[in-house]
């Protein structure tokens, strides 16, 4: 049985499509820690995918559709969402993320530009909208934990990871600047979790996926983190525990961001040279 740290809490997860996703493991999670949630995807999402499952795994939780680039959706998610949960929120997991020029197979140096910028509303802005909506509303309570998922090329060049680098870069600065500001108004805290390569939906459909996610696996001293890992340290951080951390990029990704080299790499590497060697 999961420890109740969430026990009493309320809160919204954007994002679940299917039992793969990040956001599915968190909403688990956190219903097994002892929380009230509500579910959350844009319209086309809860048709694609498997939500309602997943609110019946989770007690019944109720299912509000809204586009995250909508302030009308949004408004009228936080409003319902209050009342669904029989008061103000207490937690949000911000998982979402698409660009149409991943999907399209179109290079970032060939980039299109309304592509582009759907990529940065969808994936970036739509953080500062539901940020922006729950402060209008007054929404959250304090000291409130809102987390969202990002990934490290936002700090390091990742070919094939396209203009999402770029967006998950916005993302962490959205977090930084809103994170100061809800932080002094209403104690709420703001942060983005850094995963690592995780085989999601959404994950594969970036080119040369499985190479990353081999690669790291093998350069982190721990390995992956999984998707269930991510939902746990995610469950950690909607908990009163981490209630001084707030405006960080917390990297969850088994040591890869602060590995340079591993010696497993270097074998990687050793053994390929002796073979093109000797051929």
């Amino acid at each position: 049985m999961a420890h109740q740290i969430l026990q009493g809490k309320k809160g919204i997860i954007f994002g679940a499509l299917d039992e793969r996703s990040i956001a599915w493991k968190t909403a688990i999670a956190a219903v097994e820690a002892g929380a009230q949630i509500v579910l959350t995807n844009a319209p086309i999402a809860l048709r694609m995918g498997k939500i309602n499952e997943l609110s019946k795994i989770c007690n019944n939780a109720p299912v509000i559709p809204a586009d995250a680039t909508s302030m009308e959706d949004l408004e009228k998610l936080f409003t319902q969402s209050v009342e669904a949960l029989g008061g103000k929120v207490d937690f949000v997991l911000h998982s979402i993320g698409m660009s149409p020029n991943v999907r399209k197979n179109i290079d970032y140096t060939n980039t299109n530009y309304d592509n582009f910028h759907k990529t940065l509303d969808i994936s970036a802005m739509s953080l500062h909208r539901v940020l922006q909506t729950a402060m209008k509303l007054d929404a959250l309570n304090e000291w409130a934990s809102v987390v969202a998922l990002s990934y490290i090329a936002a700090q390091r060049a990742f070919p094939g990871y396209n203009d999402m680098a770029d967006a998950k870069a916005l993302l962490e600065s959205i977090t930084r600047s809103f994170g100061y500001q809800y932080g002094f108004a209403k104690k709420v805290r703001v942060n983005t979790v850094s995963q690592s390569p995780t085989i999601t939906t959404a994950g594969s459909g970036v080119s040369g996926f499985d190479s990353f996610f081999h690669y790291a696996d093998k350069m982190s001293p721990l390995g992956n983190a999984t998707s269930e890992d991510c939902a746990s340290y995610c469950v950690s951080l909607f908990s009163d525990y981490t209630r001084m951390v707030t405006m960080q990029n917390l990297f969850h990704d088994g040591g890869f961001s602060f590995t340079g080299v591993s010696h497993l790499v270097i074998e990687e590497i050793n053994k390929l040279a002796a073979e093109s060697a000797n051929s």
